[in-house]
Protein backbone atom coordinates (compact mmCIF):
# COMPACT_ATOMS: atom_id res chain seq x y z
CA UNK A 1 0.00 0.00 0.00
CA UNK A 2 1.26 3.33 -0.96
CA UNK A 3 1.34 5.97 2.15
CA UNK A 4 0.56 9.77 1.12
CA UNK A 5 -1.08 12.21 3.56
CA UNK A 6 -3.34 12.71 1.01
CA UNK A 7 -6.78 11.41 -0.70
CA UNK A 8 -6.75 12.23 -4.31
CA UNK A 9 -4.03 11.97 -6.73
CA UNK A 10 -4.42 13.92 -9.70
CA UNK A 11 -2.39 12.51 -12.73
CA UNK A 12 -0.97 14.31 -16.26
CA UNK A 13 -1.34 12.55 -18.90
CA UNK A 14 1.51 13.23 -22.13
CA UNK A 15 4.99 12.36 -20.30
CA UNK A 16 4.03 10.73 -16.99
CA UNK A 17 1.58 7.88 -17.55
CA UNK A 18 2.27 7.14 -21.61
CA UNK A 19 5.16 8.21 -23.98
CA UNK A 20 2.46 9.56 -26.77
CA UNK A 21 5.51 11.16 -28.89
CA UNK A 22 4.96 8.48 -31.64
CA UNK A 23 1.68 9.70 -32.43
CA UNK A 24 1.79 13.09 -32.53
CA UNK A 25 5.08 13.53 -34.14
CA UNK A 26 3.03 10.97 -36.80
CA UNK A 27 0.36 13.71 -37.05
CA UNK A 28 2.67 16.78 -36.82
CA UNK A 29 4.38 15.12 -40.01
CA UNK A 30 0.67 14.68 -41.63
CA UNK A 31 -0.18 18.49 -41.11
CA UNK A 32 3.11 19.49 -42.51
CA UNK A 33 2.57 17.03 -45.59
CA UNK A 34 -0.66 18.40 -46.17
CA UNK A 35 0.90 21.85 -45.97
CA UNK A 36 3.95 21.35 -48.34
CA UNK A 37 6.30 21.78 -45.41
CA UNK A 38 9.30 19.45 -44.69
CA UNK A 39 8.70 16.30 -41.69
CA UNK A 40 10.03 17.10 -38.60
CA UNK A 41 12.42 14.28 -36.36
CA UNK A 42 10.14 13.04 -33.68
CA UNK A 43 13.14 14.77 -31.38
CA UNK A 44 11.98 18.34 -32.48
CA UNK A 45 8.23 17.42 -32.01
CA UNK A 46 9.21 15.79 -28.66
CA UNK A 47 10.73 19.47 -27.92
CA UNK A 48 7.15 21.37 -28.81
CA UNK A 49 5.04 19.39 -27.25
CA UNK A 50 3.70 21.15 -23.63
CA UNK A 51 0.64 23.57 -23.08
CA UNK A 52 -1.90 21.79 -25.39
CA UNK A 53 -2.31 20.91 -28.79
CA UNK A 54 -3.40 24.43 -30.50
CA UNK A 55 0.49 25.55 -28.80
CA UNK A 56 2.47 22.18 -30.47
CA UNK A 57 0.49 23.74 -33.80
CA UNK A 58 1.91 26.93 -33.22
CA UNK A 59 5.37 25.58 -32.48
CA UNK A 60 5.24 23.48 -35.44
CA UNK A 61 4.30 26.21 -37.92
CA UNK A 62 6.95 28.77 -37.10
CA UNK A 63 9.96 26.36 -35.17
CA UNK A 64 9.79 28.46 -32.03
CA UNK A 65 8.51 27.72 -28.65
CA UNK A 66 7.11 31.01 -28.29
CA UNK A 67 5.61 31.07 -31.99
CA UNK A 68 2.41 32.09 -32.88
CA UNK A 69 1.20 31.58 -36.25
CA UNK A 70 -1.20 34.09 -38.85
CA UNK A 71 -4.46 33.16 -38.08
CA UNK A 72 -5.13 31.32 -41.69
CA UNK A 73 -1.85 29.11 -41.47
CA UNK A 74 -2.82 28.10 -37.85
CA UNK A 75 -6.76 27.24 -38.97
CA UNK A 76 -5.02 25.00 -42.15
CA UNK A 77 -2.58 23.60 -39.35
CA UNK A 78 -4.51 22.79 -36.66
CA UNK A 79 -7.85 21.31 -38.75
CA UNK A 80 -4.93 19.28 -40.65
CA UNK A 81 -3.21 18.07 -37.22
CA UNK A 82 -6.66 17.17 -35.24
CA UNK A 83 -8.05 14.96 -38.41
CA UNK A 84 -4.40 13.29 -38.44
CA UNK A 85 -4.57 13.34 -34.62
CA UNK A 86 -8.18 11.53 -34.53
CA UNK A 87 -6.66 8.42 -36.67
CA UNK A 88 -3.35 8.21 -35.07
CA UNK A 89 -4.10 8.76 -31.68
CA UNK A 90 -3.31 5.77 -29.10
CA UNK A 91 -1.73 3.37 -32.51
CA UNK A 92 1.86 4.28 -30.68
CA UNK A 93 1.59 5.29 -27.84
CA UNK A 94 2.80 3.11 -24.94
CA UNK A 95 2.20 2.91 -21.45
CA UNK A 96 5.23 3.38 -19.36
CA UNK A 97 6.42 0.72 -17.19
CA UNK A 98 4.88 0.79 -14.07
CA UNK A 99 1.60 2.95 -14.66
CA UNK A 100 -0.64 -0.38 -14.55
CA UNK A 101 0.67 -1.08 -11.25
CA UNK A 102 0.84 2.46 -9.50
CA UNK A 103 -2.69 3.17 -10.67
CA UNK A 104 -4.15 -0.46 -8.97
CA UNK A 105 -1.92 -0.11 -6.11
CA UNK A 106 -3.52 3.86 -5.41
CA UNK A 107 -6.69 2.77 -6.04
CA UNK A 108 -6.54 -0.13 -3.43
CA UNK A 109 -5.42 2.46 -1.28
CA UNK A 110 -8.13 4.00 -1.04
CA UNK A 111 -7.30 7.12 -3.38
CA UNK A 112 -9.48 8.96 -5.87
CA UNK A 113 -7.61 9.09 -9.01
CA UNK A 114 -8.33 12.17 -11.77
CA UNK A 115 -6.43 12.52 -14.99
CA UNK A 116 -5.48 16.43 -15.82
CA UNK A 117 -4.06 16.66 -18.90
CA UNK A 118 -3.79 19.75 -21.62
CA UNK A 119 -4.95 17.25 -24.09
CA UNK A 120 -8.49 18.10 -25.90
CA UNK A 121 -11.11 15.88 -24.26
CA UNK A 122 -12.03 14.01 -27.45
CA UNK A 123 -8.35 13.11 -27.56
CA UNK A 124 -8.00 12.08 -24.46
CA UNK A 125 -11.32 9.75 -23.62
CA UNK A 126 -10.07 7.70 -26.65
CA UNK A 127 -6.42 6.93 -25.50
CA UNK A 128 -7.04 6.47 -22.00
CA UNK A 129 -9.67 3.71 -23.23
CA UNK A 130 -7.34 2.27 -26.18
CA UNK A 131 -4.41 2.01 -23.84
CA UNK A 132 -6.31 0.13 -21.16
CA UNK A 133 -6.09 3.05 -18.40
CA UNK A 134 -9.82 4.54 -18.74
CA UNK A 135 -10.88 2.34 -15.59
CA UNK A 136 -8.80 4.13 -13.20
CA UNK A 137 -9.63 7.23 -13.38
CA UNK A 138 -12.73 8.41 -11.49
CA UNK A 139 -12.36 11.43 -13.24
CA UNK A 140 -10.71 12.84 -16.49
CA UNK A 141 -10.43 17.22 -16.09
CA UNK A 142 -8.50 17.64 -20.51
CA UNK A 143 -7.55 20.75 -21.78
CA UNK A 144 -10.78 22.02 -22.79
CA UNK A 145 -13.04 21.48 -19.60
CA UNK A 146 -11.38 24.73 -18.27
CA UNK A 147 -10.64 27.98 -18.91
CA UNK A 148 -6.86 28.35 -18.00
CA UNK A 149 -4.79 25.11 -19.17
CA UNK A 150 -2.03 23.75 -16.95
CA UNK A 151 0.31 25.24 -14.94
CA UNK A 152 -2.78 27.55 -13.49
CA UNK A 153 -4.89 25.91 -11.11
CA UNK A 154 -8.05 25.59 -12.46
CA UNK A 155 -7.65 21.94 -13.85
CA UNK A 156 -6.43 21.22 -10.54
CA UNK A 157 -8.84 22.95 -8.88
CA UNK A 158 -11.96 21.45 -12.01
CA UNK A 159 -10.41 17.83 -10.51
CA UNK A 160 -10.71 17.85 -6.75
CA UNK A 161 -14.32 19.48 -6.59
CA UNK A 162 -15.53 16.73 -9.36
CA UNK A 163 -13.24 14.35 -6.99
CA UNK A 164 -15.16 16.16 -3.59
CA UNK A 165 -11.90 16.53 -2.15
CA UNK A 166 -10.17 19.77 -1.05
CA UNK A 167 -7.24 21.01 -2.99
CA UNK A 168 -5.13 20.08 0.17
CA UNK A 169 -6.22 16.67 0.02
CA UNK A 170 -4.49 16.10 -3.23
CA UNK A 171 -1.38 15.47 -4.53
CA UNK A 172 -0.16 16.26 -7.98
CA UNK A 173 1.60 13.81 -10.03
CA UNK A 174 3.97 14.75 -13.33
CA UNK A 175 6.85 13.97 -15.42
CA UNK A 176 8.35 17.49 -14.38
CA UNK A 177 6.49 20.16 -12.35
CA UNK A 178 8.32 22.89 -14.18
CA UNK A 179 6.99 21.61 -17.04
CA UNK A 180 3.53 21.31 -18.78
CA UNK A 181 3.00 18.53 -21.71
CA UNK A 182 0.28 17.69 -24.08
Amino acid sequence: MIALPARAVLIDLDGTLLDTVPDLAAAVNAMLADLGREALTSATVAAYIGKGADVLVHRVLTGALDGRADEATFARGKESFYRHYRRLNGHAALVFPGVASALSSFRSGGFRLACVTNKPREFTVDLLDRVGLSGYFDTVISGDDTVEKKPHGAPVLAACARLDVAAADAVVAQNDPGEDNE
